[in-house]
């Protein structure tokens, strides 16, 4: 299993080296016949409002899937004993789907449902770009179904999740509604919606507290 460990704003020591090896190979242990690679990314804030500075942040490869976690609090030791944790839960659900799915298939016709966007999401607002990029991350995308697409965004943590559609070949962005449920974004095919189902939906800018 290889393990990767950045900083930022922080010198990652020899001890804080050892005391992230010790936490999360611990908490993988179980898990390394379907872990492939460990990414680990330790900060600290410097808003100096901001109490929970020490963030630690886990990705893991596992056969194709993306598996994240992150936590964060006013020590980077607690943070990591945090995240190891959390990892490790992502880890065995994600176990226990891969075992039901081998007995139990999924219908992915009744997992998300494609719907139209407004297309203006901003309103009277001025879009506004950060200075800089900040930050750039580069993964694989093998073509899944909405089913998988939905599993991996409740495995990575965050509101959306950017998939290479098996079906149409696009790509899609599905993501968590206000609501509940979930949504999906399509590219629109030359102005005359998706070919498969009739609907479309605008590709660039999503804001959930508008969709």
């Amino acid at each position: 299993m290889k393990l990767v460990i950045h900083g930022k704003n922080i010198e990652i020591t020899d001890a804080i080296r050892e005391y992230v090896h010790q936490k999360i190979e611990k908490a993988v242990s179980h898990f390394q016949n379907i872990t492939n690679e460990v990414d680990v990314h330790l900060s600290v804030a410097r808003n100096p409002r901001i109490s929970t500075k020490q963030a630690a942040e886990v990705t893991i490869y596992a056969n194709g899937s993306v598996i994240r976690a992150e936590e964060s609090s006013e020590s980077l030791y607690a943070s990591i004993d945090l995240v190891a944790d959390k990892i490790a839960r992502q880890l065995r659900k994600y176990k226990e789907k891969r075992q039901d799915h081998k007995t139990q298939p999924i219908s992915t016709n009744e997992v998300v449902a494609p719907e139209p966007v407004a297309a203006d999401l901003i309103g009277d607002r001025t879009a506004e770009l950060p200075e800089e990029v900040v930050r750039t991350k580069y993964f694989s995308m093998p073509p899944m179904t909405l089913a998988e697409a939905q599993e991996q965004l409740q495995l990575v943590g965050h509101d959306f999740y950017m998939f290479h559609n098996a079906e149409t070949g696009d790509i899609n962005v599905i993501y968590e509604r206000n609501h509940g449920g979930y949504g999906v974004i399509q590219p629109r095919n030359n102005g005359n919606g998706n070919s498969k189902n009739g609907k479309s939906a605008n590709v660039g800018v999503a804001e959930k507290s508008k969709v």
